[in-house]
């Protein structure tokens, strides 16, 4: 079997995204035999590297199989891998229904998962249904490392310990459902600590990856190379922003990021976006008020470009919750405008640090 045969099980197309979450299939897939039949099952030869090298890239992984749930997590327990699977769905619905769980519990799109699957059936079911998903036959697990789809550009700090940073969300809804109380008092208990800071040469790798992998939470799609970044970093006529967010739970890493176009009366926000794990927060409008306030204290114009897409409406309610008005539209693009008449302090459950 060459390369080419594992591209896909439905012929994806070659500007196939960067995959964020592996999902697996069990039996003749992960291990060698079918659970509910066999004496025992084996792992595939190189498959605990494997796992780790996903993980180690920042990739996540999961699970989607047909069968006994009690069963399969004590095999996997067994084998040492239960720990690298986020939000398994071991059960007896298809395996697009599971896949589709996943992406919800996880908060990605569809778009960057892959699964990898020994039966044909199966993957034409999820192809079926679930066209964007990237469909791979388990025949070829030895070239899966050296797939591009699998290969980010830079691996972070932040992406080393993804996985750890997603165990530690589930944590916190975990005591989140357990509370008694409002929404705002729970946040409260957190501990949260957001800083803002000019982004640093060593902050450009993960920078990069934000723009790439965030979809929702972001103002306009716009992508930027690590040298891109780097310019902006530098230029006296723009400004870059990172941001990152901890509690009493750990770090979610670096989760936001804002470049600003800054002329001589008008300063223009080209891209702000929030990684989706914060979503829930209540910190997403704490970077765009610091930009407001930066604006009015400069004595400057603040205006935003806003491109419409399917997924990232949440961002165009951030901008007119915080007072953003629309002066122009050119198709898919808007402009909006703040008169920095009313700019909101932060949510008193955070801990702000502006660091130049």
């Amino acid at each position: 079997m060459t390369s080419t045969q594992i591209e896909s099980s439905n012929n994806k197309k070659e500007d196939k995204k960067a995959i964020k979450c592996v999902v697996w299939d069990l039996d003749n897939t992960l291990w060698h035999g079918v659970l509910l039949e066999d004496k025992q099952v084996f792992l595939q030869d190189g498959i605990f590297n494997i796992i780790k090298t996903l993980d180690s890239r920042g990739i996540l992984q999961s699970i989607a199989s047909k069968n006994d749930c009690a069963l399969a997590m004590n095999k996997l327990q067994e084998f040492g891998l239960q720990e690298y699977f986020l939000y398994p769905q071991i059960n007896w619905n298809s395996k697009a229904a599971s896949i589709k769980e996943i992406a919800k519990l996880i908060n990605i799109g569809i778009d960057v998962i892959a699964f990898i699957d020994d039966q044909p059936f199966e993957l034409e079911e999820v192809n079926f249904s679930l066209p964007e998903v990237f469909c791979l036959n388990a025949s070829g697990l030895v070239y899966l490392l050296n797939m591009p789809e699998m290969n980010p550009r830079f691996i972070t700090e932040d992406s080393k310990i993804r996985r750890l940073m997603y165990i530690s969300d589930i944590e916190r809804q975990n005591v989140e459902k357990e509370f008694v109380g409002t929404p705002e008092e729970f946040l409260a208990t957190l501990n949260m600590s957001f800083t803002i800071s000019s982004a640093k040469e060593e902050d450009l790798q993960r920078a990069e990856e934000l723009t790439v992998r965030t979809n929702q939470l972001n103002t306009t799609g716009y992508t930027y190379s690590y040298d891109e970044l780097n310019h902006f970093r530098q230029s006296e006529s723009h400004k870059l922003f990172i941001a990152s967010l901890d509690d009493k739970y750990g770090s979610y890493g670096k989760i936001g990021l804002t470049l600003i176009e800054c002329q001589k009366s008008v300063w223009t926000i080209k891209l702000l976006l929030m990684s989706c794990r914060v979503m829930s927060r209540g910190v997403g409008t704490i970077m765009l008020n610091h930009i407001m306030s930066l604006a009015k204290n400069n004595n400057v114009r603040l205006c935003a470009e806003f491109m419409i897409n399917n997924r990232n409406r949440m961002m165009y309610i951030s901008y007119k919750f915080s007072g953003f008005k629309e002066i122009e539209k050119r198709s898919e693009l808007v402009v909006f405008e703040n008169d920095l008449m009313r700019i909101q302090p932060p949510p008193e459950y955070v801990k702000v640090q502006i660091i130049d």
